[in-house]
């Protein structure tokens, strides 16, 4: 299994140009490499394979060695910016993205190295080609593993390393904790089919007021100028603050999933909807359904936890009780059916009848499985 490691660099200033001037080398390159792809299609209507350009950047590289900027990008690492847009690409014509796009050298944040050609750990410290030996802050140790790649990342608050290992996957015991229904949303971030909600923070939200008091600070500088540049860092700071912030939660959100229950029903539900309603799409980025799934499947897999996905159809419209169809609009939060009686919230009677469909997609593997009947009744 693979798993990645975060940790805090100190260049000196020296350093830092260095490093600014690899991530421009890195910018060019894939800027250079997409506009010949796109000339390439304009004129002949013939893609252009990774392998071709490799060997063009090869030629964009040796050319005038002595004055050339881009020999500061190590080779290989300039074949990961290659791939990287390769993989753009294939993801294009599948549907899964828009059209790759020209990147801003300041919008460029990052470059990969293989271990060994171009970077490696030397004693307690980072080596890179043309910047020298970076100090590193090891908060924590590293794991030993077969290192697959090392990832440079230049951040509003500093430059920062991953180390992308590769590890033994350690024998997991099936968890014997009880099942639980999930479901997403904004209202409540997750609602569970026992009655406990989790509520997201809502960072962005909170940190609202003052965001508008820096962007207008920054819209009121000469552009171009130094104050700009200061209030722009400003800015680019308390986004990197609201997004840790809601990464910390998400962690310790899902660890608690992992930890009490032994298969999570969820249903397959795309987030596109929300984040593309005009009226939804803030509160949608705001609460971060998106990063849920992610950090829930490797905890779950690390803690034996069974994952189930079932379809979302009707799960907030039926009743959880006897099966009615309750119908009402978003704004209505609360589940109240006129055959049963049944009243909560409306997100918890959704999240009862994902694990109702859960039974019903895995009685045969799961074990003391009620019916659907018996599981409507208790539930």
């Amino acid at each position: 299994m693979l798993r990645t490691y975060r940790y805090r660099l100190y260049p000196g200033q020296d350093q830092q140009q260095s490093l600014n001037d690899i991530l421009w080398a890195a910018c060019w390159l894939y800027n250079r490499a997409l506009d010949y792809r796109r000339k390439r299609w304009d004129e002949s209507r013939h893609s252009v394979t990774y392998y071709e350009q490799a060997g063009m950047w090869r030629d964009w590289r040796n050319e005038a060695p002595g004055a050339n900027p881009l020999r500061r990008l190590n080779m290989s690492a300039g074949q990961q910016v290659l791939r990287r847009l390769d993989g753009a690409y294939r993801q294009f014509l599948k549907g899964q993205r828009g059209r790759p796009r020209f990147q801003k050298s300041s919008r460029f944040n990052s470059v990969n190295y293989k271990p060994g050609d171009g970077a490696a750990v030397r004693g307690s410290r980072l080596y890179v080609q043309n910047a020298g030996l970076i100090q590193v802050r090891w908060h924590r140790a590293l794991p030993e593993g077969k290192l697959k790649n090392i990832v440079l990342v230049r951040k509003s608050t500093g430059w920062y390393v991953l180390f992308q290992l590769e590890l033994p996957q350690p024998p997991v015991e099936k968890s014997t904790h009880p099942p639980v229904g999930v479901d997403l949303g904004n209202t409540h971030a997750l609602a569970l089919s026992d009655g406990i909600t989790f509520d997201s923070p809502k960072s962005l939200q909170a940190s609202l007021r003052k965001l508008r008091l820096l962007q207008r600070s920054v819209s009121r500088k000469k552009k171009g100028g130094r104050n700009r540049h200061k209030a722009m860092r400003k800015v680019a700071r308390l986004h990197e603050h609201i997004a840790n912030q809601r990464l910390d939660w998400w962690h310790k959100t899902t660890r608690h999933l992992a930890d009490t229950y032994g298969t999570i029903v969820l249903e397959d539900l795309s987030l596109t909807f929300m984040l593309q309603n005009r009226h939804l799409s803030r509160s949608a980025h705001d609460v971060g359904l998106g990063m849920f799934r992610t950090m829930l499947n490797y905890k779950a897999m690390e803690a034996g936890v069974e994952i189930v996905t079932v379809s979302p159809r009707n799960t907030s419209q039926a009743c959880s009780g006897c099966g009615h169809i309750v119908l009402k609009d978003l704004s209505v939060r609360l589940h109240d059916c006129p055959d049963c009686g049944l009243t909560l919230d409306r997100d918890v009677n959704a999240a009862r009848n994902v694990l109702r469909l859960g039974y019903r997609r895995w009685a045969l593997t799961w074990e003391d499985a009620p019916s659907v009947a018996q599981e409507a009744v208790r539930l």
